[in-house]
């Protein structure tokens, strides 16, 4: 709790409405059907938010296994273009100049020409793993425009979350003062309060804490993926542009 701020406005409106639904609770005669209602109310609070940040939570921890699939496509693509480049390496080859020169001046031996012959055939081999490239690196930038708009709507669900989560918290403190002040004139109704309301409402209160936690691991999983994507479309731009 507490990572996404809620404003002072909204803070006022959300506590005004706690007072009126604590007053009108306690105007009710504890045996009543309207108290069990409005004791009800509570056991539902932030039911539809939970539902919709569980819904979008579960969905987007799905994509780092599928960005990791993907991304190892990107990744085995540039291992394989590594190869092949220190394949072609020269350094590597030894000696290629030993032979009959060529007119006398150009060293041409059979080393020289199988080394220009590998060359030759990786180039489409080469070729391929860059096209490949490209069209990874589309897939990721796509992949981290659309994880934009999800994190911008998760970051919506958590603003829900937030603000029910400071209406139980300031429920619970009226629901408190309200069955200390009537220990003293309804003990019967305080006890009421405490074994009911104030029970539910500690209740969600942990429902929503730990939906929180959930959706804030989605949310922070969704950036660590974007970052990793930003990563690999860099070395996609330097392999390419290097080789």
């Amino acid at each position: 709790a507490g990572l996404v701020p809620v404003s002072d406005e909204n803070r006022s409106k959300l506590e005004a409405k706690v007072d009126a639904f604590v007053a009108d609770l306690i105007a009710q005669d504890a045996q009543s059907p309207e108290f069990g209602k409005k004791v009800d109310q509570l056991t539902n609070m932030g039911r539809k938010e939970i539902a919709q940040a569980a819904g979008m939570a579960n969905r987007f921890l799905d994509r780092p296994i599928r960005a990791m699939d993907k991304d190892s496509g990107v990744g085995s693509d540039l291992a394989a273009l590594r190869r092949t480049v220190e394949e072609l390496d020269p350094g590597k080859q030894g000696k290629l100049s030993s032979g009959r020169k060529f007119l006398g001046i150009i060293p041409f031996g059979n080393s020289l020409k199988r080394y220009f012959d590998g060359y030759v055939s990786a180039q489409g081999h080469i070729k391929a793993i860059l096209d490949r490239l490209a069209s990874g690196k589309d897939e990721l930038l796509m992949d981290n425009a659309a994880i934009d708009v999800e994190r911008t709507k998760l970051w919506e669900a958590m603003g829900n979350l937030e603000q029910m989560i400071h209406i139980s918290k300031t429920l619970d403190a009226k629901l408190e003062g309200a069955a200390e002040d009537l220990d003293h004139t309804d003990p019967a109704k305080a006890k009421a309060i405490r074994e009911s309301a104030l029970f539910y409402t500690r209740q969600r209160t942990q429902d929503l804490l730990t939906q929180m936690a959930v959706t804030v691991q989605g949310y922070l999983a969704l950036d660590l993926v974007k970052k990793n994507n930003v990563e690999l479309v860099k070395g996609v731009d330097r392999a390419s542009t290097t080789t």
